[in-house]
């Protein structure tokens, strides 16, 4: 018999209830606040017993969250229901005693209850507003491994950094197809390879944005889909290689449903941390590199600055993509030797690093494809790409943003292949990473295709062109992508093509 760690059990108490966004000591304590409330506004003979009733199902439960940690959502709803309790208390301890109990004007007594009503209620809303990601279950034939790995280019100095010493580092999660791990085996933690690292990577992408780090505080609870150091697939399949970089301030873990989803219908992803552009880095040996990149606030020094960026984060995708070949011929000895393709691999990247992708396919001939995130093409549109590209964006105007359609279309118009815009109704900018997961619905921010909606439309969108790009899927892959958005396509040299 398979024995669980010592965390399995950890993980099941704390697994979110998707429909709910509360866990189940969550759901408990919040039901327990509830039922404390109803019982002050029963008869007084069953008042009593459904005080008891409902302290024995809060107490126990917020017991429980206090060992395993409290998130900020459950504050409110444990501050109601104390509230509550103080203003019962007196009353039960006086029946007890043989005194009968003072009856409260009703009009004093409704506005403790209303506020004490809207504490508790506080909770599950703001539960539902913030929550613990629950990752879609991927659609492929295959389960899912990742693992972390961390390769130094010896021929690259770092130039974030004045050590002439120093060489450029990047830290690289993989995720690729897995045999099925038994029941019980828990899912790789999300954002890091430790809770500690999750947590620093969490405050990192909230201080990025300029939110509190509390408000995500329930990120770094959440597993993937994935499971951390499982074997790969069985069989002799080899898979295609799909890379992908991240936005400015991004991290390598902030597409894990899109990369699972790959992953699970037999590709290999490996996501790029890049060191003093990502967020934050957190290195083998525990040291932790902080993003120094930032806006200055004029336009052609940003220009000038995300051009830079960009060719650093190029040049760290054709590097990767050198260790992944060596990886294969099995240099050093590892599980996926002699299963990756690396003959046909993709490179891909959300904003930022959208354009790290789209300049890395311009250096590098050995990527066969490439796919933009919603990325600005930042960096020379020259010289012309050779490899089919697609751009999955928002729903952009020159109304909205009159460089970016100019610029993309100039991007994607210099090609000796056919390139593909989709542009994706309802979509924000994060509609395209893990951000819908978490944060609030907001429309602007996330977009309106749903939390588990929205990395199902992008992978399979990412799904359909890779399909037909790199593993020679017959037809033209705009007839799938149709269903998504609306399509529009360039052939060689950037004439439109029409339609079919």
């Amino acid at each position: 018999m398979r024995r669980r760690g010592p965390g399995a059990e950890h993980g099941r108490v704390t697994e979110t209830i998707a429909w709910l966004s509360l866990s189940p000591p969550e759901v408990l304590v919040v039901l327990g606040a509830v039922a404390l409330l109803v019982a002050r506004r029963l008869p007084p003979a069953a008042r009593r017993p459904g005080t008891v009733a409902a302290g024995a199902v809060l107490v126990p439960s917020a017991v429980v969250l206090g060992l395993v940690g409290i998130r900020w959502q459950m504050l409110p709803v444990l501050a109601g229901a104390a509230a509550a309790s103080a203003s019962a208390l007196p009353s039960l301890l006086r029946r007890r005693a043989g005194r009968p109990a003072r009856r409260a004007r009703r009009w004093l007594a409704l506005p403790g209850s209303l506020a004490c009503a809207g504490l508790v209620a506080t909770g599950p809303v703001a539960a539902w507003a913030f929550p613990v990601p629950v990752f879609p279950e991927p659609t492929g034939d295959f389960a899912v491994g990742t693992r972390v790995v961390q390769w130094t280019d010896p021929l690259r100095p770092e130039t974030f950094t004045a050590d002439p010493d120093d060489r450029r580092t990047v830290v690289v999660q993989l995720w690729y197809p897995a045999r099925k791990s038994p029941a019980g085996v828990p899912g790789a933690p999300y954002l890091g390879r430790t809770r500690d690292e999750a947590r620093t990577v969490s405050k990192a992408l909230a201080d990025g944005v300029g939110l509190p780090g509390f408000l995500v505080d329930g990120v770094p609870r959440a597993r993937s889909r994935a499971v951390l150091g499982a074997p790969p697939a069985g069989g002799g399949d080899r898979f295609p290689v799909v890379l992908f970089s991240p936005g400015s301030a991004g991290v390598r873990s902030q597409n894990t449903a899109w990369a699972e989803e790959l992953a699970s219908h037999g590709y290999l992803v490996a996501a790029l941390d890049h060191p003093y552009d990502s967020a934050v880095v957190v290195l083998a040996d525990g040291r932790t590199i902080r993003g120094t990149t930032a806006s200055s606030g004029d336009r052609d020094r940003d220009a000038e600055q995300a051009a830079g960026w960009t060719a650093v984060r190029a040049a760290d995708l054709g590097f990767v993509l050198t260790r992944l070949e060596r990886l294969d011929r099995g240099e050093p000895a590892d599980p996926l030797a002699g299963r990756l393709d690396t003959g046909r691999a993709a490179v891909t990247g959300h904003s930022l690093g959208g354009a790290a992708a789209l300049q890395a396919a311009r250096r590098d001939r050995r990527f066969d494809a490439v796919v933009d995130l919603d990325g600005y093409p930042h960096g020379p549109t020259a010289p012309a790409l050779r490899q089919p590209a697609l751009a999955l964006t928002q729903e952009v105007t020159a109304g909205t943003d009159p460089r970016y359609l100019p610029r993309l279309t100039e991007a994607l118009g210099r090609t000796t292949a056919r390139s593909y815009r989709l542009a994706v109704p309802g979509a924000g900018h994060l509609t395209f990473t893990d951000g819908p997961l978490y944060l609030p619905p907001v429309p602007s921010i996330v977009g309106t295709l749903g939390r588990t909606g929205s990395p199902r439309v992008v992978a399979a969108a990412t799904l359909a062109f890779l399909d037909a790009t790199l593993r020679g899927r017959p037809g033209d892959p705009a007839d799938t992508l149709r269903a998504y958005g609306t399509v529009s396509t360039s052939g060689p040299g950037g004439a439109p093509v029409p339609p079919p």
